[in-house]
């Protein structure tokens, strides 16, 4: 009988008004049994994640804290890895390292930052990947690539998760999903943006998904067992009348030339009892193999932690 993997659940927020008002989201998190505080790392961003996730730590006792996800083109990788060993350290082994390509243009554009093809931003990745594990070990750092060239440095301090802190890493490609296969202890189902910034219809489809999963299988081999798929949800809504919480979150979001039966079909937009939504997290470890779930609360919308919290407890309760 395969291992099922328990369920875990975390928020992902993008920063909150003052110090209070943080501390309070940290601890609220911990205290309704969310596994994680999570933060996003752009530009635009209301904190950059080192120094507010270590905030969040030194408030709480048992979460985890850690980035969905980190731009690897923002940062030399030397550079990240002694930012995230000074955090793994300081918060007692709990943080968790997710780590993308990059994806948002206008951000790249607006400072200046060259924004290159897609393959060129994922071998960058993969050459960041090696470097960020050889730093966390005890042995020097030798690394000369087509990016990248580190030459007999010993990068302190080190992590206390060994042999390093969880890699996360997400993407709706198959190229970036592969490379994820191989290095990560975590990995994101996400839709695939195009070049010009839209989604196509079919990465809204539970069939997608699925087919992002045998990506995974295929180039991960004996080591899938070992690796956490997860999903962010980036729409949720508790609602006894399923029909109407699609219209209003047609209407709020604005969206044009989609259905109310796509928006109830979306597996990362959650509307329903809380009975339903159970049901539905349930079905999708039994058939994708997820097990970890990332509710988005923008600070406006803190209720939502406190709304999802019965189906935490139900599939993650202590």
């Amino acid at each position: 009988m395969p291992h099922v993997r328990p369920f875990r659940f975390g928020v992902i927020t993008d920063g909150v008004p003052n110090r209070e008002e943080w501390i309070t989201r940290a601890r609220e998190a911990e205290d309704l049994g969310y596994s994680t505080l999570l933060l996003p790392d752009h530009i635009t961003n209301e904190f950059f994640p080192m120094a507010s996730l270590m905030a969040a730590a030194d408030a709480t006792k048992t979460l985890r804290i850690g980035t969905l996800v980190y731009n690897n083109d923002l940062r030399h990788p030397v550079l990240l890895a002694k930012e995230v060993a000074a955090l793994d350290m300081l918060s007692g082994g709990r943080f968790e390292l997710g780590i993308g390509a990059g994806w948002n243009r206008p951000e790249y554009d607006q400072v200046g930052v060259p924004f290159e093809r897609a393959g060129l931003r994922i071998e960058r990745l993969e050459e960041a990947l090696q470097i960020l594990k050889q730093s966390f070990s005890d042995e020097p750092v030798n690394f000369t690539g087509k990016h990248y060239s580190v030459t007999n440095l010993n990068v302190t301090p080190k992590p206390i998760q060994r042999p390093h802190p969880p890699i996360v890493m997400g993407g709706g490609g198959k190229k970036l999903l592969s490379l994820a296969a191989r290095e990560a202890d975590g990995i994101g189902l996400h839709v695939k943006v195009n070049d010009n910034g839209t989604v196509d219809a079919t990465e809204n489809i539970e069939d997608t998904l699925a087919e992002k999963v045998e990506w995974i299988r295929e180039a991960a081999g004996e080591r899938f067992s070992s690796i956490e798929l997860n999903m962010l949800l980036s729409g949720f809504a508790l609602a006894r009348n399923q029909q109407e919480a699609a219209e209003h979150y047609i209407r709020e979001n604005e969206l044009r030339d989609v259905t109310v039966e796509q928006v109830l079909a979306n597996p990362y937009v959650m509307l329903g009892t809380t009975e339903h939504m159970v049901e539905r997290i349930q079905r999708w470890r039994e058939r994708l193999g997820v097990s970890y779930f990332v509710l988005r609360a923008e600070y406006r919308r803190a209720e939502c932690i406190r709304a999802f919290a019965p189906v935490v407890a139900q599939l993650a309760g202590k």
